[in-house]
């Protein structure tokens, strides 16, 4: 997932956001959706049957699945049945290496302190770490989709784009509880999780507007009206 991370290009040219590259990587099950999407589907049902995702969080996810379809019929529609020329090297280590910072940082990370909270008794810190896990997983899946349902290049850009924007808000809530929390566990898992927190924010703010709007998205929108061109 690019979990924000943008899309990572693979050997068969599947693209990977930050958050489920590994997850891909280390398997594609058979079935409806792919491993990783299960993994990140098995993170929102028991986020949502836990209590912890606010109606504001699940609107904007029905939403955005509503959105992709609407300017995938209106503004990008697929140029053509076959897939699109990656953006990236299939092969750029530099870039695998970033999928994975963003993979640890955003999910591995968020999801042992939200089971170390349930063990401690942190709810308040559970109930701040929630809503970016959520979205970051609902992220994930809704890559795939996109990737799994043939959507065109910037219907994909658009996923990472948009969840990352929204997370971001979600994040700064989230290092806000952390500074204000009083107990809740031990003294160590209350800098682990401002330490957490902090680190997501300069991660998934550097993502957005240090990778994908001014590296990742136009080199998407040029391949894209450029593949388009070479058409008519």
């Amino acid at each position: 997932m690019s979990g924000g991370v943008g899309p990572y290009e693979q050997e068969d040219n599947r693209q990977a956001s930050i958050s489920d590259r590994p997850q891909i990587a280390a398997a594609s099950g058979g079935g409806f959706f792919p491993l990783y999407q299960l993994k990140a589907l098995v993170v929102i049902v028991v986020l949502s049957a836990s209590g912890l995702v606010s109606a504001e969080d699940f609107a904007f996810v029905v939403f955005s699945l509503i959105y992709i379809y609407f300017l995938s019929k209106v503004a990008f529609p697929t140029l053509s049945p076959s897939t699109e020329p990656p953006v990236f090297g299939r092969k750029n280590k530099a870039l695998g290496l970033y999928v994975l910072a963003g993979s640890v940082v955003g999910l591995f990370l968020p999801i042992a302190y939200i089971l170390a909270g349930v063990f401690e008794g942190d709810k308040e810190g559970i109930k701040a770490a929630a809503p970016h896990l959520f979205l970051l997983a609902s992220q994930v899946f809704m890559e795939g989709l996109t990737f799994s349902g043939g959507f065109s290049l910037p219907i994909r850009v658009f996923v990472p784009v948009f969840y990352n924007s929204r997370r971001i808000f979600t994040i700064l809530e989230w290092v806000r509880a952390e500074i204000w929390k009083d107990g809740g566990g031990s003294r160590r898992r209350l800098y682990v999780g401002r330490g957490i927190a902090i680190a997501n924010l300069a991660f998934w703010c550097f993502n957005l507007f240090g990778f994908l709007l001014p590296v990742y998205l136009p080199r998407a929108f040029k391949r894209y009206y450029s593949a388009g061109l070479t058409q008519k």
